[in-house]
């Protein structure tokens, strides 16, 4: 994807970092359903309650991209390139 990135910290990191933290202990928890022989439909919902936090994720990484990495990218005068990113980004993210 476009040209090489400068790492930055943007001001939703931590919140990111604590959220899939939780993701994580969520996923170790349907591991060890999964090992106890829980009911799948028990295990089903909460494969999907780690989908949805998983896209909550996206959504903040992706307003926190917006919000910064597009604006500087126009005030540098890489706005094609940003955007190409984006959109290659978005469809992987939404598929």
């Amino acid at each position: 994807m476009g040209k090489t990135k400068t790492p930055h910290k943007h001001e939703s990191n931590d919140a990111v970092i604590k959220r899939l933290a939780r993701i994580e202990g969520h996923v170790r928890g349907i591991k060890r359903m999964v090992e106890a022989d829980a009911e799948c439909p028990d295990v089903l919902v909460q494969i999907a309650a780690i989908r949805s936090a998983l896209n909550n994720v996206g959504q903040i990484i992706l307003e926190d991209h917006l919000k910064h990495c597009m604006v500087r990218a126009v005030e540098d005068g890489d706005f094609e390139n940003a955007m190409s990113d984006l959109k290659l980004s978005l469809d992987r993210f939404i598929k």
